[in-house]
């Protein structure tokens, strides 16, 4: 396979804390010699584990990438043992558009994996984490929150995996983690994810959703900073007591945890993230906004259980993502 475009200005063997840059060229109207600049940190302090964070890999997704601007600029690599790779803006030019996906082509960066060193802008930058970034880590924490568009209770997750010693290790780290909600997550399409790419390379992968609604709280940053702070001290990369709080387990056992939206209109929400909800309930409805007078469709809970994420804006259109509920355990 050809070589990957991109350049580090970061030795990624080199004791220490560096701050550079993933080069990308770009050549567009504004910038006929121009780049993609993707800020990156690395801390290095002799031998030891090697933890991967990210964020923005949806670009309108802001808790991950504050944390992670945080640790970049206070991390000091005679606190840790081993390597933090820090990457705040995964996939950059969405995040500096705040949109999900990216402005030059469009591209999704969690459904290009494993990218493509010869295709769009987003795959070249998928290739070079697939083959350059994920090889070197042992843990990964890529950083979600709900976007636009979405909106969930905080959570830290993991996945179910065929091999079950490394999906122990992914529990153990989401719980480190300390999420005021721990859920093993049901995705809808888990083909060309990033979390996909690097479970099948046998890392200890865990990702997060906080919130959402493209905008961030105290609440849901604090959450992501102790995080951080506790995945570290999980890793062994750093020393310290764990910080501890109450957590909810939840799981998504089927595909009846999802409410999916089969007519387009206006979405009124029949309970809250959070309520507990029955099979059978009343969840949504959908109102017809061409006309008055007609009867809104009505959206029903196919599993007892929490309600735990939803749609965020007012207008939903046929195949849009009403609700999700997960079963606490």
């Amino acid at each position: 396979m050809k070589d990957s475009p991109i350049s580090s200005t970061v030795d990624f063997e080199k004791d220490g804390v560096q701050h550079g840059f993933l080069k990308l060229p770009h050549s567009h109207d504004d910038s006929a010699w121009g780049s993609i600049v993707i800020p990156i940190t690395v801390a290095k302090n002799g031998q030891g584990p090697t933890i991967l964070f990210t964020g923005a890999n949806h670009g309108d997704e802001y808790e991950g990438p504050i944390a992670l601007f945080d640790l970049a600029s206070q991390i000091k690599a005679e606190d840790i043992s081993g390597r933090v790779i820090i990457v705040p803006g995964m996939n950059y030019p969405a995040f500096q558009a705040g949109k999900r996906t990216s402005p030059i082509d469009g591209g999704n960066m969690n459904r290009v994996f494993p990218g493509d060193p010869e295709g769009t802008f987003t795959e070249k930058i998928a290739d070079y984490f697939n083959r350059t970034l994920l090889p070197l880590a042992d843990f990964v924490l890529d950083f979600h929150s709900g976007g636009k568009t979405l909106d969930f209770l905080p959570f830290c997750c993991a996945h179910v995996l065929e091999d079950k010693e490394q999906q122990a290790k992914c529990i153990a780290a989401m719980k480190a983690f300390n999420a005021p909600h721990s859920v093993m997550l049901l995705e809808i399409d888990a083909v060309n994810m990033y979390d996909t790419a690097a479970e099948n390379m046998g890392k200890v992968f865990i990702s997060t959703e906080l919130a959402g609604g493209g905008t961030t709280s105290a609440y849901t940053v604090g959450i992501a900073k102790k995080g951080i702070r506790n995945i570290l001290r999980h890793a062994g990369i750093t020393k310290g007591e764990m910080e501890v709080d109450e957590t909810l387990n939840l799981d998504m056992p089927d595909e009846r945890c999802y409410v999916f939206s089969e007519t387009t209109g206006l979405v009124e929400h029949c309970v809250d993230l959070g309520d507990k909800v029955k099979k059978g309930q009343l969840v949504a409805k959908v109102h017809n906004i061409e006309r008055t007078g007609t009867e809104p469709v009505e959206y029903f809970a196919g599993i007892d259980g929490i309600y735990t994420g939803r749609h965020f804006p007012g207008h939903v259109v046929n195949g849009d993502f009403l609700g999700i509920v997960a079963v606490p355990v």
